[in-house]
């Protein structure tokens, strides 16, 4: 029933952060109208009904956390945000210049949940001049496609500090 509950919860906080606003003026309940509401309300419930097993397979409830929160949005504003804009400039230089030295490189972030696994090859994804390609589940090794090979592969250089923080937030 908990699993329901925060997931139904979640989903409805969503919802009415992506329909804020759209509700023609006058007939709003603050930034929605009523039909908003009360439709958010019915796909809240359905959509907890259908994924509170899939959010909580391991009744595991540690990204409720503020805190986790607050440590993922200061990644994204910060660290993540940085080495995104850093890796665009990089990117453009080896495909102005030709220097691209492409490969797939097998890391070990050394991290022991499937969330901080997720976390870090998303952020490697979403970062220019890199693609998380597969994961090795026994060993939870990452295989990357990285724009420029160096030898020695040190994961400073494939992903620069996501794994330190993909731990703070996710385990």
């Amino acid at each position: 029933m908990l699993t329901f509950i925060i997931t139904a919860v979640a989903v409805f906080a969503l919802y009415l952060l992506l329909t804020a606003g759209s509700a023609i003026p006058g007939s709003t309940v603050f930034l929605w109208s009523r039909e908003e509401i009360l439709a958010g309300i019915i796909l809240s419930i359905v959509a907890g009904l259908i994924g509170r097993n899939v959010l909580f397979r391991e009744k595991n409830y540690r990204m409720l956390n503020p805190k986790r929160w607050f440590l993922f949005i200061v990644y994204l504003v910060g660290p993540f945000f940085f080495a995104m804009a850093k890796a665009n400039f990089d990117v453009a230089y080896r495909v102005l210049t030709g220097k691209i030295n492409p490969g797939i490189v097998k890391i070990s972030p050394k991290l022991s949940t499937d969330l901080g696994i997720t976390l870090l090859a998303d952020s490697i994804t979403l970062t220019p001049g890199t693609l998380s390609v597969d994961v090795n589940e026994e060993t939870n090794d990452l295989y990357v496609h990285w724009i420029n090979v160096k030898k020695p592969v040190k994961i400073e250089n494939v992903c620069g500090s996501f794994p330190e923080w993909a731990r703070r937030i996710a385990e």
